[in-house]
């Protein structure tokens, strides 16, 4: 008896492109994947709306949707808008009780207004916030990854990012979370599947791991 076929859509991070889900590869033909992009948001925008208009890129019923980081909260806030068979969020948080202090500072004082957005031609600048990483050894890297700089899709992904109010852990989601991650620190993140020695762009430099159990994480397996 065939199999239907499982459609797993892929949202980056902030300012990424799919290409950090490169190195993904889930096996064929149980599953397909999708690769989605970051639009332009409208002026004032609410995340919500924003959601509302990356659905229309879905296709297919019920699919699973993976996000990465502020793509791990987009992913969130579009299952709120159409039936998903499952929620996949990666080095991300999964209610407002998980940002860190830092963030929840910014949206308390509003500090996230004057973020030194304009100098996103700055590459330090923007893979520190995108990726938590200092990224003078590894330019050209991240640069492949790193090519969202428009100045009011980053302006609105942070605020969306540090005022993010979802207060409870929405169901059937798997957060994955690496315990080294410098943007969400593991100590803030609970009951979630833990990848040791995972960074923030653990997608990227732990691959394997990813392709190795997020089959298993789908279909609601225990992994070993």
């Amino acid at each position: 008896m065939s199999q239907d076929v499982i459609h797993v859509y892929f949202m980056p991070g902030m300012a990424a492109n799919p290409s950090i889900f490169e190195y993904i590869d889930l096996p064929k033909p149980r599953f397909k994947m999708h690769l989605l992009k970051w639009m332009i948001p409208e002026v004032d925008e609410s995340l919500s709306d924003y959601a509302k208009r990356m659905c229309n890129k879905i296709e297919e019923p019920n699919p699973v949707l993976v996000g990465v980081s502020f793509g791990g909260v987009l992913v969130q806030e579009m299952s709120k808008h159409i039936k998903t068979r499952k929620l996949i969020v990666i080095s991300s948080v999964v209610t407002k009780h998980e940002l860190p202090k830092r963030m929840r500072w910014a949206k308390v004082t509003k500090m996230y207004k004057f973020l030194p957005t304009q100098l996103v031609e700055n590459f330090e600048t923007l893979a520190k916030y995108a990726f938590g990483v200092t990224a003078t050894k590894r330019v050209d890297l991240y640069k492949k990854y790193l090519s969202v700089r428009d100045k009011q899709y980053l302006d609105w992904a942070i605020k969306q990012m540090v005022c993010w109010d979802q207060d409870q852990r929405l169901p059937n989601t798997v957060h994955i979370h690496g315990d080294n991650d410098a943007v969400f620190p593991y100590r803030y993140v609970s009951d979630c599947v833990t990848v040791k020695g995972g960074t923030h762009i653990m997608i990227i430099n732990k691959y394997r791991w990813f392709n190795a159990n997020l089959p298993k994480l789908i279909l609601g397996n225990n992994l070993a």
